[in-house]
């Protein structure tokens, strides 16, 4: 008959305990993130009256879990961004050529003296030999230098460089296998070094996604316009250290081969002319924090890896009294005279800072240089009056929705009604806590699964009922007919269920975006719903039961 052990008896309403406990914080969701904002800032070692006082709005004893906010319900900036992978490849062919040259240059006694030739593809090396009779052997020279191509899985048969001979010229280029690995290198590092960014800046569950072989979707809530989110992700915060050819004035002056011409940042009309190959680059950056010059002036200091640092103490060693230019994004922040050796693979770099820009400028050089500039195809920002606009949208809907489901149930089965609507608003709290829980953030179409859950939580308490209705029709006692009527329409719930869970799966594995954020919040109704319209409606009715003893159900 109707037993419920006590065990279960404690099992359930301790799990609907728990689901309201960790739900209420977004009823009071700007004290409890203003709460959980002040911990973290503490944490990072910042401590203020005013961050305590904030730590102080939502009681530390209490769970502080939110459902974060997506960009249309809490405003922020929308980027679709393309990243230029194919720039890649002149960078590496131009990093080839030192090593091109000094292999050629071992076999000199054969090859003679080498050259680098000019070409109209950046993406190929051309080089020239003075005994063109030895060229065969020379390209031999330069295939020997070629490894195996490197996939995000391994390295695999295929070779990374193509050497063909032209005419009288060795040309290099990056092989097809090898330009298929490095495009996805490519994307990967410049998905994880925005991420990184935008982590860095403090934002609040920002959303960055790779859409088709070269596009990054970038969705960041809370921040002011796509232009800010553009001035943090939208610079390479490319830092290289080059030899100082010459000083001019002439901005038309044509540099000399392998030579780049670079305004100074600080100095308006003054250009460096430098060698083009850079001695060291912010690839090889290890850390960098803003700090103060000997003039007490905002500055940031930096430090090399081993590689890196060898390199920057070989250079500074071997050109004392010489100029070398710090060339950060095609501008020459400054171009000191090095003094003496400096070795440890540090140093500060000086200009015209205040204290933002270097904060900005040491996370931009922390997170990396993107491998690729990007061209941004779409951009847009949410305004607060519109994600509000949206908001109360979501809430009349969910209201709407929650009092017509409320008031049919009542009107439709008396008391048993007022059973079916706690447990579906115990269904809605567990919703709310488990998206908490894993920090999912909630989106219009999340909001829209909602309400549809608010709907389809009902189906199963009404299947129930139907059935214990058609039992009490069979002149069956009110205890047989509960327990029939759970019994005989566990297979009908199981499988409408069952069937809508897999269309969610799909639609999460398939999707993007809000098509995601939809099918959790679904996924997660169908499991909430289902426990509270098999436990949670059975137990409030044995309860009833037990306490009542009726002849007849009022259903």
């Amino acid at each position: 008959m109707l037993q419920i052990p006590m065990w279960k008896r404690i099992l359930i309403w301790g799990t609907c305990a728990l689901a309201l406990l960790f739900a209420m914080p977004n009823l009071f969701y700007e004290r409890a993130e203003r709460h959980n904002d002040a911990v973290a800032q503490i944490e990072a070692g910042q401590s203020t009256a005013a961050l305590e006082a904030d730590r102080a709005a939502w009681p530390s004893f209490l769970p502080s879990f939110l459902v974060n906010l997506g960009l249309d319900l809490r405003g922020g900036a929308h980027l679709l961004a393309e990243v230029r992978v194919a720039d890649v490849y002149a960078d590496r062919i131009d990093g080839m050529w030192p090593a091109v040259r000094d292999r050629l240059a071992r076999e000199r006694a054969l090859v003679g003296a080498v050259r680098r030739m000019p070409s109209d593809d950046p993406g190929e090396l051309r080089v020239r030999i003075a005994n063109s009779d030895a060229i065969s052997e020379a390209a031999g020279f330069v295939r020997d230098l070629a490894q195996p191509t490197q996939s995000m899985t391994g390295f695999g048969q295929a070779r990374d460089l193509e050497v063909r001979v032209e005419g009288e010229e060795i040309v290099v280029t990056l092989s097809e296998a090898e330009r298929l690995a490095t495009d996805e290198r490519t994307m990967r590092l410049s998905l994880e070094i925005i991420r990184r960014r935008v982590d860095e800046a403090g934002t609040r569950e920002p959303t960055i996604q790779r859409q088709g072989a070269d596009r990054i979707l970038i969705q960041v809530p809370g921040i002011g316009s796509a232009e800010e989110l553009k001035a943090l992700i939208g610079t390479t915060a490319r830092l290289t250290f080059h030899p100082v050819v010459n000083v001019t004035s002439n901005p038309e002056e044509v540099p000399g081969p392998r030579q780049v011409i670079y305004p100074s940042m600080d100095e308006p009309g003054l250009f460096y002319v430098l060698d083009q190959t850079p001695v060291v680059t912010g690839e090889q950056l290890v850390d960098a924090q803003p700090s103060m010059d000997q003039n007490n002036r905002p500055a940031v200091s930096f430090r090399f890896n081993p590689a890196g640092g060898r390199a920057f103490g070989l250079y500074t060693a071997e050109n004392i009294g010489n100029p070398f230019a710090i060339v950060l994004d095609g501008e020459v922040v400054s171009a000191p005279v090095i003094q003496s050796h400096i070795p440890g693979g540090s140093g500060i770099i000086t200009g015209r800072f205040t204290v933002e820009d270097t904060s900005r400028l040491a996370v931009l050089l922390r997170a990396g240089a993107l491998p690729a500039e990007m061209d941004f195809l779409e951009e847009r920002t949410g305004g607060p009056e519109l994600v509000q606009d949206s908001i109360d949208a979501g809430k009349v809907a969910a209201i709407v929705a929650m009092v017509a489901v409320l008031g049919f149930m009542v009107a439709t089965y008396g008391i048993f009604g007022i059973i079916a609507n706690i447990a579906l608003i115990l269904n809605v709290a567990m919703i709310f806590a488990l998206l908490s829980l894993i920090g999912a953030t909630l989106t219009l179409p999340g909001i829209a699964g909602i309400v549809l859950t608010i709907g389809m939580a009902v189906d199963a308490t009404v299947l129930i009922f139907e059935r214990i209705r058609e039992e009490m029709r069979s002149a069956k006692g009110p205890a047989r007919a509960i327990e029939l009527g759970y019994e005989k329409a566990l297979s009908a719930i199981l499988d409408a269920n069952i069937t809508t869970f897999i269309t969610a799966l799909i639609l999460f594995a398939m999707g993007s975006g809000p098509v995601r954020g939809f099918a959790v919040t679904l996924g997660l109704g169908i499991i909430t719903s289902v426990f509270t319209a098999l436990l949670v409606t059975r137990l409030m009715m044995v309860m009833y039961f037990a306490r009542r003893r009726p002849k007849t159900l009022a259903i």
